[in-house]
């Protein structure tokens, strides 16, 4: 046994308390760092828009590590939709529109929109969202460059269409569900999802190259 200057024992590594490590990147008595997280970036969005924000910036702003934030969230994207409670996140939207007959696009594009906002839990953020951008110019700014990065560019890239054509299909997609369930303009707004399918999937076949 070893004994201690004053004769007695000496701790050994087992006496001592264990150090507790801490994990790389998160703030000592961080209860919830994905939803610090999602905080931090609704405030960089909201201030330096989809285009300038950062991953970088956003883990500057919720004091964690970047690694952190690509450990909750793969894309900037991802953080976005989630931050702003979207019901639709690129990575799925895309290949659901440009997978299938070159010929149905224009019908899959209707009824994947119709469909989403069909759901009243999912329609929420998206009317939200609208709502806030024809009053704001920040959220106009925000929602502009998320759907012209993260959407609509790279559908119009997949599908070899000028840029423009696919704006236009999305704006009109856009129109109907102001009219349907912001102005509830009857009978669009009560209308059958299928005859609205039937009625506006050649018009936006159309717009996206026949």
């Amino acid at each position: 046994m070893t004994r201690g200057p004053a004769g007695g024992r000496a701790a050994s590594s087992e006496d001592r308390a264990p150090e507790k490590r801490r994990r790389p990147g998160r703030r000592p008595g961080a209860a919830d760092t994905r939803g610090e997280i999602l905080t931090a970036a609704r405030k960089v969005f909201a201030e330096k828009g989809f285009d300038k924000a950062t991953i970088r910036g956003i883990a500057r702003e919720a004091s964690v590590d970047p690694a952190l934030v690509h450990h909750y969230f793969d894309t900037k994207d991802g953080i976005f939709v989630e931050a702003m409670q979207l019901p639709m996140d690129p990575a799925t939207v895309i290949p659901t529109i440009l997978s299938g007959p070159r010929e149905e696009v224009g019908e899959r594009l209707v009824r994947f929109i119709l469909t989403l906002t069909a759901d009243a839990q999912a329609r929420e953020p998206v009317v939200a969202l609208l709502r806030a951008a024809m009053a704001n110019e920040q959220a106009v700014a925000m929602l502009r460059e998320f759907l012209t990065q993260a959407v609509l560019g790279r559908v119009a890239e997949g599908l070899g269409i000028p840029p423009i054509r696919l704006q236009v299909a999305f704006s009109q997609m856009f129109g109907v569900i102001m009219m349907r369930y912001i102005l509830k303009l009857e009978p669009l707004a009560s209308a059958d999802l299928e005859e609205l399918v039937e009625i506006l999937s050649p018009t936006i076949q159309r717009y996206l190259g026949g």
